[in-house]
């Protein structure tokens, strides 16, 4: 008990530090580190707008999909694919800006239109090379392409530099980690320490095997409850939040309130079809939240829940979750909606959403695994994109989530 008191303590001192509604963390793992051997390109968005949605484009050279807001028109993606197999993510840094420029917040029409007009590195550099100054940017792009380039871009309104993972000096495990600040920008300034260092710890635990998937990303970052600072999992049965009810405070883990969705983009190895690439997407909050892999050949045919619907344009995945979310975070007044019912997401009855999903999630694995594997022997062949093939796991799928759900 007094050791729970020492950490409570110290996490609610950690409480008092501003939470930003623009805070991601992110990863660029390379091939060589992989299951497969193809490179991952991982964001975990935390924003304050919890409506998020997946929407296919044909605007540009390239056709694409896209993460984007509920309510966005167009014009904006905050991670996506083309069939360049060109993909870009970002996160906002905090510790870039070198001006006064008070207009700003244009990434996501930057990457709209990378994923417009760019097949590889080399063309998202001329992109940032001509976009006029200032940009109105401050951010780290992640980016990955078809021909085995792999680099995060530290980008303000005047200039960029690129962190290139493939370079043994920079990425000597094979992967970078970023948050929100950026290595060349002011030291000790910019946010996401804490969850810098709880993400790192996590990959480096993972390095040591270099075979990292999708699937454990998922499982063990986007919904990993572990505190680097804090030294305690709360999933871990020697640290229980049940031994005080139930709650705990929802401060610097990785995933938060403010987690919206969990991406990872699966390129190719070089050589390879760029279509082959693969935009696992889990909607919504993540701990309350299942994974579904998505294809741009399959164009606007991409599965209904991850799609926007009704009048108010939104994710049918995506608004499950966030009521599973809200039932977690049900205290409004006062400072209550920093406080989660952390017993209703993981107990040890194994009865917590989070729980009860990855059930789920393990069989809708299978059933992907399965479906990849046929799809990658008809590739050898020559064979195109199996789309029937892909539209019949998409319904297979849907009803057995849709089950889930509704008993949750």
């Amino acid at each position: 008990m007094r050791k729970y008191l020492i950490l409570t303590i110290a996490t609610l001192f950690f409480s008092f530090f501003t939470n930003h509604s623009q805070a991601c963390t992110s990863a660029i793992i390379t091939g060589k580190v992989t299951a497969n051997g193809r490179p991952l390109l991982w964001k975990h968005r935390d924003t304050g707008q919890e409506q998020n949605r997946i929407e296919f484009f044909n605007t540009g050279k390239y056709t694409f999909l896209a993460l984007v807001d509920a309510t966005d028109t167009g014009g904006t993606a905050w991670t996506g694919t083309n069939s360049a197999g060109f993909s870009v993510m970002n996160t906002a840094s905090y510790n870039l800006k070198d001006d006064q420029v008070k207009e700003m917040d244009r990434e996501g029409k930057v990457m709209y239109r990378a994923l417009e007009i760019c097949a590889n590195l080399k063309d998202f550099e001329s992109f940032l090379d001509t976009l006029s100054r200032p940009m109105r940017v401050e951010a780290n792009f992640g980016v990955i392409d078809a021909c085995g380039g792999a680099a995060y871009y530290e980008v303000n309104n005047h200039s960029w530099v690129k962190i290139d993972a493939n370079d043994p000096a920079t990425a000597p495990h094979g992967y970078l980690v970023y948050t929100n600040f950026s290595y060349t920008g002011r030291i000790n300034e910019g946010m996401g320490y804490m969850r810098y260092k709880t993400a790192s710890d996590l990959f480096v635990k993972k390095s040591a095997t270099s075979d990292f998937t999708p699937q454990w990303i998922f499982t063990n970052v986007s919904r990993s409850f572990y505190h680097s600072f804090l030294g305690m999992d709360l999933c871990d049965p020697a640290f229980s939040p049940e031994n005080a009810s139930g709650w705990f405070l929802d401060q610097d883990f990785i995933p938060r309130k403010s987690s919206t969705c969990s991406i990872v983009v699966e390129g190719v190895k070089p050589g390879e079809d760029p279509l082959e690439t693969v935009m696992w997407t889990v909607m919504g909050y993540p701990p309350a939240g299942v994974c579904i892999p998505l294809w741009v050949e399959m164009g606007k045919d991409q599965p209904y829940l991850l799609l926007g619907r009704g009048e108010k344009n939104r994710s049918p995945l995506c608004e499950e979750a966030l009521r599973l979310k809200h039932k977690t975070f049900p205290i409004k007044r006062g400072n209550g909606s920093k406080y989660m019912h952390f017993a209703l997401i993981f107990n040890r009855k194994g009865t917590g959403y989070m729980q009860q999903l990855s059930v789920l999630e393990e069989d809708l694995f299978a059933i992907y695994r399965k479906c990849i594997e046929n799809l990658e022997k008809e590739g050898l062949t020559g064979k195109k994109l199996d789309k029937k093939q892909i539209k019949d796991m998409y319904g297979k799928i849907t009803s057995r989530i849709e089950h889930v759900y509704e008993g949750l």
